[in-house]
């Protein structure tokens, strides 16, 4: 029904009066006043003029209407006009014979802006004609001037939000270079979180908790998921011998390390969700389904879906890489740790779609 506004050029006034002397008189003040008046005789007519303009992306300045019409009178056509999104600022001033403080009252709580009586006067006409269409004009161009700014702001905070992204990411290559991780281990466990997550999407356990904007973050986020090693001494993340009880807490810590990195950069975001995953994936990933991980200890679906998904996902990536299990082989070793390291819902569905991962 209805389009978007072109360039009106001069104030287009439509006057609305079942009288043809009055139609003529508002016609011959409103075009004294260098605007473009567009009579009709009725509520019905005005409306579909209204309609029509619309349609082609135009829409009037403002609208002169008698209340007492044969039909659609003043009050039902300024409700229509009122009740519908792209009409409701226009403003509506009745003209009426009545000028009794009741009769205004009531014109005004119609929704009208301002209320003329008959007989005319020019001058009075010409100056609410004029206030209310520089109201509407100065209205217009504070909505303009506003999208304006929510689009620019929305642009400043995505390009924050993308050089943040770009700053985590480069501090999880450096964490992954200390601790040993190649490119590739990255890029699989990034490609293959995304198609976990895809076909868990699929199930019905598990439906209902991702969406496709969630898949797409998941997959962005669980390579962060040991930035914390970059607080960790690299003499302790690339050595070969066992690690002393001291230097395995040192170790465990990476998660804490990481999560408070994330929870600080969180506060000062005013665009959190990517950050909030990679959060819990930083802290949770070394949960295990039995409450036997750390840092916390957390059990079943205490644990996050999210660090539950990249836990087992990075198990299945360093058992297919650095290990050099075939895919079978990596799964049966998993099997014996589903339930107790991990979600064994997640494992099931992992173990259908394992032709898909690299």
């Amino acid at each position: 029904m209805f389009g978007r506004e072109k360039d009106a050029g001069r104030a287009t006034v439509f006057i609305v009066d079942d009288m043809e002397v009055n139609r003529s008189v508002l016609k011959e003040i409103i075009g004294h006043m260098g605007c473009k008046p567009v009579l009709f005789e009725s509520g019905e007519k005005a409306l579909e003029g209204i309609r029509n303009r619309l349609q082609d992306g135009n829409r009037p300045h403002l609208i002169l209407t008698d209340i007492s019409m044969p039909g659609m009178d003043g009050y039902e056509l300024c409700r229509i006009l009122k009740g519908n999104e792209y009409t409701r600022n226009i403003p509506v001033i009745f003209t009426s014979v009545y000028n009794e403080s009741k009769d205004i009252v009531e014109g005004f709580a119609h929704g009208c802006e301002d209320y003329i009586t008959k007989p005319f006067i020019a001058e009075e006409v010409e100056a609410r004609v004029g206030l209310h269409l520089k109201l509407y004009a100065a209205t217009r161009e504070l909505k303009e001037m506003n999208r304006h700014l929510q689009a620019s702001l929305r642009e400043q905070l995505r390009q924050m939000e993308l050089e943040k992204k770009s700053f985590l990411r480069a501090l999880a290559r450096v964490a992954a270079r200390n601790t040993g991780y190649d490119k590739a281990f990255m890029r699989r466990l990034k490609r293959n979180c995304r198609i976990l997550a895809q076909g868990m999407q699929l199930s019905p356990k598990f439906g209902e908790q991702i969406s496709d904007t969630y898949i797409e973050t998941i997959e962005l986020a669980a390579t962060l998921c040991d930035i914390g090693n970059i607080g960790i001494p690299r003499e302790i993340l690339q050595k070969k011998e066992a690690l002393t009880g001291e230097e395995e807490e040192i170790l465990r810590s990476h998660t804490l390390i990481g999560a408070e990195l994330l929870e600080e950069i969180q506060d000062r975001s005013d665009y959190n969700d990517f950050i909030a995953v990679a959060g819990e994936i930083v802290r949770c990933h070394h949960e295990s389904w039995d409450g036997s991980g750390y840092p916390q200890g957390l059990k079943g679906e205490e644990i996050p879906l999210s660090a539950r998904i990249v836990s087992l996902m990075s198990r299945y990536c360093a058992l297919t890489g650095e290990e050099g299990l075939s895919p079978r082989e990596a799964l049966g070793a998993m099997k014996k740790e589903a339930g107790a390291r991990f979600d064994p819902d997640i494992y099931k569905i992992c173990s259908k779609i394992v032709r898909q991962f690299r």
